[in-house]
């Protein structure tokens, strides 16, 4: 028989809230190409597009493992290009918490931005950023 995981809220709301308190004070960075193939491989000259910071408190409590992070500080970019991933990191800037894809809304990417054409020198900014840790895993 297969595996058939099932969390529960209680499981999936302990695991959002200790990623967000892992990301207090942390980065969300935007990177155009190259995404690594996960969060524990090393950048390897992927251009950095714009570093925004984390609250101190990322998020309030998760509900149904949904994240919904607090307002992300605005930052002004570094490089111009097309976003299409960013890495968030914990506040010592050097420990990756996870990855995810830029896109804008509509495409379901992990984070929507209003443009993910970034032009060096302008302001980038984030107006809502959650994350869902899932419930279920098929094969797991």
């Amino acid at each position: 028989m297969a595996k058939n995981t099932q969390l529960s809220n209680a499981c999936v709301n302990a695991e959002a809230d200790t990623l967000s308190a892992l990301l207090g004070n942390g980065y969300l960075r935007l990177y155009s190409t190259g995404q690594p193939a996960n969060a524990d491989t090393a950048l390897s000259g992927q251009t950095m597009l714009a570093e925004l910071r984390f609250s101190v408190t990322a998020a309030p409590a998760a509900s149904a493992g949904v994240i919904t992070f607090n307002a992300i500080t605005s930052a002004t970019a570094a490089a111009s290009n097309t976003a299409t991933w960013f890495r968030c990191l914990k506040s010592d800037g050097t420990t990756v918490v996870f990855d995810g894809t830029v896109d804008v809304a509509g495409n379901t990417p992990n984070l929507a931005l209003n443009s993910v054409v970034i032009s060096a020198g302008a302001t980038v900014s984030v107006s809502s950023f959650t994350h869902t840790v899932a419930k279920a895993t098929a094969g797991s």
